[in-house]
């Protein structure tokens, strides 16, 4: 039987259901690095499904299982990316006890990211892909609130009598003009985007500790 057609490619979409059967789960790991790799080789724009299937030895209709169109296996990237993301920044942060240890800590973790999106053309599709996709914009949005959660649970520890909702709205402020400015960064030459990150540091950590 033929498989249903798919959706528009540009059509943003939720994956399938999380297969349970360890070779359902290999056939999606191969699927995504796949996908992977041809984004970093031609970007997602020139990305199709019937050249996923192909490079991953698998039928159109068994990709159609898994992923029901191109943002479907975007976004799922872009997920994991994100929760890879959000564990750096809980490790990093986990330890600080003041507001010295959070300077030394947030620099660090400023870095890492700068140094990750730098490194890996994935990672910077899919966030220059972001602004024309909602579904990837959603994605964004949720992330810059989660790792909002884990700056403004430090600065609680820290600010013991300050308002609460001040803090969250800061801390998520915080994170996501830090997008911003690694999509900003990594869009000009390498040395003024080694200036805009340390300017961005600069004015987080002033602000911090100002407030």
């Amino acid at each position: 039987m033929e498989p249903s057609p798919a959706p528009a490619e540009d059509t943003p979409t939720m994956p399938r259901r999380a297969p349970t059967q360890q070779r359902s789960r290999e056939r999606v790991e191969r699927i995504l690095e796949v996908a992977s790799a041809l984004i970093a080789t031609t970007g997602s724009d020139a990305m199709r499904m019937s050249e996923v299937a192909e490079n991953a030895g698998i039928s159109i209709g068994s990709l159609y299982q898994y992923f029901p169109d191109k943002g479907a296996i975007l976004r799922t990237l872009a997920e994991r990316y994100n929760a890879q993301g959000r564990e750096c920044i809980e490790a990093e942060l986990a330890d600080v006890r003041d507001m010295a240890g959070l300077r030394v800590a947030f620099g660090r973790l400023i870095d890492i990211y700068y140094g990750l999106f730098l490194a890996e053309p994935v990672i910077r599709d899919i966030w220059f892909g972001t602004q024309a996709d909602k579904g990837l914009r959603d994605v964004e949005l949720e992330s810059g609130r989660l790792n909002g959660a884990l700056l403004s649970a430090v600065l609680k520890r820290l600010r013991p009598g300050a308002e609460e909702g001040e803090l969250d709205r800061s801390a998520f402020l915080i994170m996501s003009l830090g997008e911003s400015t690694m999509r900003l960064a990594i869009s000009v030459e390498r040395e003024e985007g080694d200036a805009l990150v340390e300017n961005y540091k600069r004015m987080v950590l002033r602000e911090m500790e100002a407030g």
